[in-house]
C-alpha cells in the first residue's frame, strides 16, 4: 500500500466510525447536514454537479451491451461522494471524500476495481458545465449530460464508450423526491435512462467492440435509510418495446418498504406508491460466501407487469469496502428486456 493509498483509507475510516445504522451508515445521524425537502425547484445544469452540504451523493452509471456476435455484457461506472462536515473548502481543509467503483460483466465473469480520494486536491470531483467527473484517470465527460464518454479501468478490464441521451430526464417520486422509508427520509432522484452506447470493452482476450443501451442515476441525501433498514433491492429494468420501470425494495425489521417508477418510451412518468409492486426472490446462489438471490419476480399489477429478472452472471459481487452485488440481468415473462440489479445488505 502507497502513502497516498494509506492516507485516503484512514481518511475513510472516519466516518465509518459513525456507520452503525443501515447499509454503510446510510441511516446514520445526519445533524449539521441539508435534508432534502418535497417541493425542490432543480436547477440545471447546476444540479448535475455536488452539492456539499449534503452527506451523501453519487453518480452512477450502468449500462446493457451487446457485442457483433449476440454475446451480452454489463458495466458499471460509479462515483460516490461523501462528506465528513457539511461544506466545501479548498486543499486538505475540504471535507469531502470521494470513491470510484468500476466493473464489466462478461457472460464468463466478472471484473471490478475500486479507487478512494481526498477532495481538493485536484484527484477527484465534479463540475457542472460542461459536465465532468473524474477519480484519477476515471472519467465521465461531455459539454453536457446530453453527450458523454466514459473511461475506466482495472486489472483485467477497461473501457471507452460514448453515450447519446435519447429521452429527456425522469424524475422520481414526486417530482425528485424519493421517499425511502415510512418515517419519511428521502433523497432527491433523478435518472437519465435513455442513452445510446458504443464503444469498445478491453478485456484479457483483447478488445470487443459494443453497442447498447445505458442508464443514468443521480441521487443525493443526508440520511436515505431508516436506522433499521439494512439494504435494499434496486432494479432497472429496459423492456424490448420502449418503457422501462425503475423499483426497489429496503429491507427493514418493520417491513419493506418499497417504491417505483413506470417510465413511458417518450419520458413520460408515473410515480408508484409503497406496496404497490412485489419484488419476490425465487432463487439465490452462493456467492462470495453467502446467499445472494439472482432470480426474482417482479410484479405490477397496474400495468400488466409479471416477469422473471434473472442475473446474466451470477458471481456479479463487488469485493469493495462496502460490498455489495451488481451486475445485468434478463427480463422474460409478461414483458421481455435486459437491465440491472443492485442489492446491498447481504
Amino acid at each position: 500500500m502507497n502513502v497516498r493509498t494509506l492516507l485516503v483509507s484512514l481518511l475513510m475510516l472516519c466516518p465509518i466510525q459513525g456507520w452503525a445504522q443501515g447499509f454503510a451508515g446510510l441511516g446514520g445521524s445526519a445533524e449539521g447536514f441539508d435534508i432534502p425537502q418535497a417541493g425542490y425547484a432543480f436547477d440545471f445544469p447546476k444540479d448535475h454537479g455536488p452539492h456539499p452540504g449534503f452527506r451523501i451523493e453519487w453518480w452512477y452509471l450502468t449500462a446493457n451491451l451487446t457485442d457483433d456476435k449476440g454475446r451480452d455484457y454489463g458495466i458499471q461506472w460509479t462515483l460516490f461522494r461523501s462528506a465528513l462536515k457539511p461544506f466545501e473548502a479548498e486543499g486538505w481543509q475540504s471535507p469531502q471524500i470521494w470513491m470510484g467503483h468500476a466493473a464489466a460483466t462478461t457472460p464468463t465473469g466478472h471484473f471490478f476495481a475500486e479507487r478512494l480520494s481526498r477532495g481538493g486536491i485536484g484527484q477527484a470531483g465534479v463540475t457542472a458545465q460542461p459536465f465532468e467527473a473524474w477519480i484519477d484517470e476515471w472519467r465521465m465527460a461531455g459539454a453536457d449530460m446530453d453527450t458523454l464518454t466514459l473511461t475506466a479501468n482495472g486489472n483485467d478490464f477497461g473501457y471507452e464508450l460514448s453515450l447519446a441521451a435519447q429521452g429527456p430526464l425522469v424524475f422520481h417520486g414526486d417530482a425528485g423526491y424519493s421517499v425511502k422509508s415510512a418515517d419519511g427520509q428521502a433523497s432527491f432522484y433523478y435518472s437519465q435512462p435513455f442513452y445510446s452506447v458504443q464503444g469498445v470493452l478491453q478485456l484479457r482476450d483483447g478488445d470487443v467492440q459494443v453497442t447498447g443501451q445505458g442508464w443514468l442515476d443521480r441521487e443525493w441525501s443526508s440520511q436515505p435509510l431508516a436506522a433499521d433498514q439494512s439494504g435494499w433491492d434496486w432494479f432497472s429494468l429496459s423492456f424490448d418495446d420502449g418503457d422501462k420501470l425503475m423499483a426497489f425494495r429496503l429491507r427493514g425489521g418493520r417491513g419493506d418498504f418499497t417504491s417505483a417508477t413506470w417510465i413511458n418510451s417518450d419520458g413520460s412518468t408515473e410515480a408508484i406508491p409503497n406496496g404497490s409492486i412485489r419484488l419476490t426472490p425465487l432463487s439465490s446462489d452462493e456467492v462470495a460466501g453467502r446467499e445472494v438471490p439472482t432470480q426474482w419476480r417482479v410484479l405490477l399489477a397496474d400495468r400488466d407487469i409479471d416477469v422473471e429478472v434473472s442475473a446474466q452472471t451470477p458471481d456479479a459481487w463487488m469485493g469493495t469496502r462496502f460490498e455489495y452485488w451488481e451486475g445485468p440481468v434478463t427480463v422474460t415473462g409478461s414483458h421481455d428486456g435486459v437491465g440491472y440489479l443492485e442489492m446491498t445488505g447481504y
